[in-house]
């Protein structure tokens, strides 16, 4: 079977004043229909940048290799009259901030119905009936009022709603979400992410679920991707990831999760050092200066793709047979 999206080997660049980026270097992975998958990562690690690339919001000439395939067509180069028509109709992206995503001089529901008119080719009438119930579906009381209200009449959590109408007007087979509740309270949040899942489950749709909260993908995806210095360092499922990681970067992310049962209370581990450079990035394992169970090989080799089991892959040399043993279980805090 077909994955609904692949994206193969991808790389993009951006030229600066101080030299070349490299945000994102030779990343690999797919999702299937009706999967939600999580990218996690610190801030620069590239997440961002690959689901900007995948939504054709990146220039062309910044991407130097790879493939985009979505429903079996690739998309990575196709025009702009062509990625706008998939955008609008099969793919649909959900930004980190409500407060900047909509346009302040429009009113709600013309927005909303924007999207339907240009896609659907249906009359003004029908796409603000449309709009109307998408507004009903994400939450939204007194609909037909709303509709006709301005952004800065909406909260935060409002406005995040309208914004999730907005990427649904159309029925998108694949949802992208980059941080979709990090300018929100926590209560709002929870509402979202509820809202979310489901959405997820009525139509059927997978999403691509961008965060650093570890909370989030616990109680949101199936698996996870997990990145680091523009790279793919590990991949597996929910299971895979929480309670078997392969990486140290992984084992270091779990570790920084803040435990409310524990009676002790714990101080949090941080993870000491810096993101790598990516004007420059190492020629082996982007985490060796801030690993502390680094080889001498980490530093001067990049790591093979270690096939864990079904679907859990790492790169990490620790995962050589050759390797000395290091116990997982520090990962969670457990230790």
């Amino acid at each position: 079977m077909s994955h609904l999206l692949e994206v193969e080997h991808l790389k993009v660049t951006f030229p600066t004043y101080g030299g070349e980026v490299q945000a994102v270097r030779d990343v690999s992975f797919y999702v299937d229909q009706g999967e939600v998958v999580a990218i996690v990562g610190e801030s620069g690690s590239g997440k961002t940048v690959t689901v900007q690339t995948i939504m054709g919001l990146i220039p062309t000439k910044n991407i130097k290799d790879g493939n985009i395939r979505f429903n079996g067509k690739e998309i990575l180069h196709l025009s702009k009259k062509e990625m706008r028509k998939l955008k609008g109709s099969e793919i649909g992206m959900v930004f980190q901030d409500p407060m900047t995503s909509l346009n302040p001089t429009m009113k709600i529901g013309k927005q909303i119905a924007e999207g339907i008119r240009k896609h659907q080719k249906l009359s003004k009438a029908e796409a603000k009936q449309k709009a109307i119930e998408l507004l009903r579906l994400v939450g939204i009381p007194n609909a037909e009022e709303r509709y006709h209200q301005y952004p800065h009449e909406f909260s935060g959590g409002m406005r995040q709603r309208v914004v999730i109408a907005i990427a649904l007007a159309c029925n998108p087979k694949l949802l992208i979400a980059d941080e979709p509740t990090t300018a929100l309270d926590v209560t709002i949040q929870a509402q979202i992410l509820d809202l979310m899942k489901d959405l997820q489950k009525k139509m059927e749709m997978s999403i691509i679920l961008i965060t650093h909260d570890l909370g989030v993908v616990a109680e949101m995806a199936q698996r996870v991707i997990v990145m680091y210095g523009g790279t793919v360092v590990e991949t597996g499922t929910v299971f895979d990831i929480f309670e078997n990681p392969k990486h140290p970067y992984t084992w270091g992310l779990l570790r920084s999760i803040p435990n409310l049962h524990d009676k002790e209370k714990k101080r949090l581990i941080p993870i000491e050092g810096s993101p790598p450079d990516l004007f420059s990035p190492p020629k082996g394992c982007p985490f060796a200066p801030r690993c502390p169970y680094a080889m001498e090989i980490c530093v001067e080799k990049s790591p093979a793709e270690f096939h864990i089991s079904n679907g859990h892959t790492a790169r990490c040399w620790l995962n050589d047979p050759r390797a000395p043993k290091v116990e997982a279980f520090i990962a969670a805090g457990r230790e």
